[in-house]
């Protein structure tokens, strides 16, 4: 089997080879006559000659006699595909799977306004730390301060880059080589592997988990608490559920507590938001005014999330506290740019002119079962009987994504899709790798389409991608 590998490794042209062959194709003439085209050519051979030699470490099933013959067509069908597309590499993706804050798609959508003002301030100088009535150096928290405290009733705010980092930061500066109090239920495990109790080492406080998995009472904090104590910090698990037989101590109830032995209490409150979501359907949880309302003395949340803005991790609470953060070496290291402050600000601004439910995720989670419904029969109805692959309608479930609700499945309709010819397997990955990536799910065998997630045009570019599968 080695030898039959190295045969086809062998087999592979060289990058002038491929080149010096694509002279007579017409349909790399374009690329070819423009030297400014040649470099990017050259580099999408090297690219297709690459992936040829992990499909032979992969995949030798086939005769080599066939697999000499079909070298040369896939080789030129691969660089046609690699040249359609993009040349950057963060690209847009069509979001059709429904999920609202997909991670791996960037999670919050911002909203028009907000995307324009971050557009407005990237292109133009700004007062970023500049005081303009005094003409001096400024803070650039000013311009975000004001409008959290308003929005939720705590008396100072900072941002940083990321939730992880507020917490991170939280850390450092009260608990630097001493103990936290934290209950082992709430121990949670964020995205990409990051675990609570590995940020709060990394911040230098040592962790004290208290109470159990499902259940953690008030008197399991206060027998934990010592000299070496220097706070009491609750995790809110958005990304899970533990339901049954469960008990958990309250923000209120904690405050209580470190009142009665003077030590502060802080909440990573994670995907924190301004609305209850109640009127939706959705589980009651504590919003970000009311968490600040039980006396915290500080509360964290990401803005990437329900909040509905950029990645980042908002801090907000008594102002000892925060100016206290505020003069930790770390801050620096963790500070947000101007594009970040700016999509914050204008998401921000639309909550305090009554215009939250209109960002992108609550307008899509809030969307009514005959409007998605319209959705899945337009995509059907747009690609008539003439395509390749048949379509029906179909009841679903989409999800808020992002950790966000984790056990809330949103009702829908999608359009369910399957190829005439071909694989579901193979559809799917044919429009992911489309000059635009559509990215969908797959159920049993059908592709479905949700759309939730749809944006205006996205079902043109839909139907016209499926209508190139052959």
């Amino acid at each position: 089997m080695e030898e039959e590998k190295q045969r086809r490794l062998r087999a592979l042209p060289a990058v002038h080879e491929v080149l010096l062959r694509l002279e007579g194709e017409a349909e790399f003439s374009p690329f070819l006559a423009n030297k400014r085209d040649l470099p990017r050519l050259t580099n999408c051979v090297r690219q297709v000659l690459q992936k040829a030699r992990e499909n032979v470490n992969r995949n030798i099933s086939n005769s080599f006699e066939d697999y000499e013959f079909a070298l040369w067509p896939w080789l030129k069908s691969e660089l046609i595909q690699a040249l359609i597309l993009p040349e950057t590499s963060l690209r847009r993706v069509i979001n059709a799977t429904g999920v609202v804050l997909h991670t791996n798609c960037g999670r919050a959508l911002l909203a028009p306004e907000a995307a324009h003002f971050v557009a407005v301030q990237a292109e133009r100088y700004s007062n970023l730390e500049l005081n303009i009535e005094t003409g001096e150096r400024g803070s650039r928290y000013v311009h975000v301060e004001q409008l959290l405290c308003e929005l939720t009733g705590a008396e100072a705010a900072m941002v940083v880059n990321n939730n992880a980092a507020a917490v991170l930061l939280m850390m450092n500066t009260f608990a630097l080589g001493k103990d936290v109090v934290v209950s082992r239920g709430e121990l949670v495990e964020v995205g990409g592997s990051f675990r609570i109790p590995e940020v709060l080492k990394a911040g230098g406080a040592k962790l004290i988990e208290v109470g159990s998995t499902n259940k953690t009472w008030y008197k399991d904090y206060e027998a934990a608490i010592s000299s070496e104590t220097a706070l009491l910090l609750k995790v809110h698990t958005s990304n899970y559920r533990v339901e049954g037989f469960t008990h958990a101590v309250s923000g209120a109830e904690l405050v209580e507590l470190g009142e009665k032995y003077g030590i502060p209490v802080m909440e990573d409150l994670g995907s924190g938001s301004f609305f209850d979501g109640t009127s939706l359907g959705f589980p009651l949880e504590p919003t970000i005014q009311q968490t600040v309302k039980a006396g915290l003395a500080l509360v964290s949340f990401s803005g990437d999330k329900l909040l509905g803005g950029p990645q980042a991790g908002i801090i907000v609470g008594k102002r000892n506290f925060i100016e206290r953060l505020r003069a930790n070496q770390l801050t620096r290291a963790l500070r947000i740019d101007k594009l970040t402050l700016a999509a914050l600000e204008g998401t921000l601004r639309m909550y305090q002119n009554g215009d939250g439910e209109s960002i992108p995720v609550w307008r899509m989670l809030s969307y009514s079962l005959d409007r998605l419904k319209i959705a899945a029969e337009e995509l059907k109805s747009a690609l008539g009987s003439n395509t390749a692959v048949s379509a029906e309608i179909k009841e679903d479930v989409s999800q808020v994504g992002g950790g966000a609700w984790p056990t809330v499945n949103l009702p829908t309709w999608v359009c369910a899709l399957r190829p005439k010819q071909g694989s579901v397997v193979e559809l799917e990955k044919f429009l992911r790798l489309g000059p635009v990536a559509i990215l969908t799910r797959i159920q049993k065998d059908r592709i479905l389409i949700d759309g939730r997630t749809l944006l205006d045009g996205d079902i043109a570019e839909i139907v016209q991608r499926l209508k190139e599968w052959k």
